[in-house]
């Protein structure tokens, strides 16, 4: 049994019915295990969940820098920043969505740890925008402010995109991307080509797609 298969049922209660109302016989269940098998594979539930979490962020935080990389001009960092976010929100959207909401059923120790992971994941986005707003080319009122709305923003998309839906998802990045260049009063709404938009990854914890 791989540990990506455990995680991906683990994700699929935990999405459904949330971290504190899955039972780890439950989790052994939807695997084909007994208890005590599945305890031999992952050593409980808190550290299931801390695993996928773990994953998410990490895979989050190298996409992240890895588009940044790319380019120096702040504008087009953003952009890519959004796309890429939207993207991994929208491919993954079980384990994202966990990784979202379920944090809070951490011990303190290991909020602490995943804490200190997604605070260097939203730096990314706020050293972007300090940037820009440096070089004159984003205007808003606060930063902070600004950081939460564009992420948030993105993040939303886990609860409501398809595959099958209207917009194919480069639609909706490039979509976000014009959403956010307008928030900030850019000149160019639009700095990305479809062709440029970063390939979405899919996590090892993120279930199959049943539609």
């Amino acid at each position: 049994m791989e540990l990506g298969k455990v995680q991906q049922a683990a994700v699929s209660c935990f999405a459904q019915r949330g971290f504190a109302a899955t039972g780890i016989r439950e989790l052994g269940t939807a695997v084909g295990l007994n208890s005590a098998t599945l305890y031999h594979y992952v050593g409980g539930k808190e550290e299931l969940l801390v695993g996928i979490i773990k994953n998410c962020l990490d895979s989050m935080i190298t996409g992240a820098r890895q588009v940044l990389a790319t380019s120096t001009d702040p504008t087009r960092q953003l952009a890519l920043l959004v796309a890429f976010h939207v993207g991994f929100t929208a491919t993954n959207t079980k384990t994202s969505r966990v990784a979202e909401h379920e944090m809070r059923a951490l011990s303190p120790a290991n909020a602490q740890q995943m804490q200190v992971l997604r605070d260097d994941y939203e730096q990314l986005f706020a050293k972007v925008l300090h940037d820009g707003a440096e070089q004159g080319i984003f205007n808003t009122v606060d930063l902070g402010i600004a950081r939460l709305a564009i992420m948030e923003m993105g993040t939303g998309a886990n609860h409501w995109y398809r595959r099958d839906g209207r917009l194919s998802l480069a639609e909706v990045q490039l979509n976000f991307v014009s959403l956010t260049m307008r928030m900030l009063a850019v000149a160019t709404e639009s700095p990305l080509a479809s062709s440029d938009l970063p390939t979405p990854v899919i996590v090892a914890s993120e279930p199959e797609p049943k539609d």
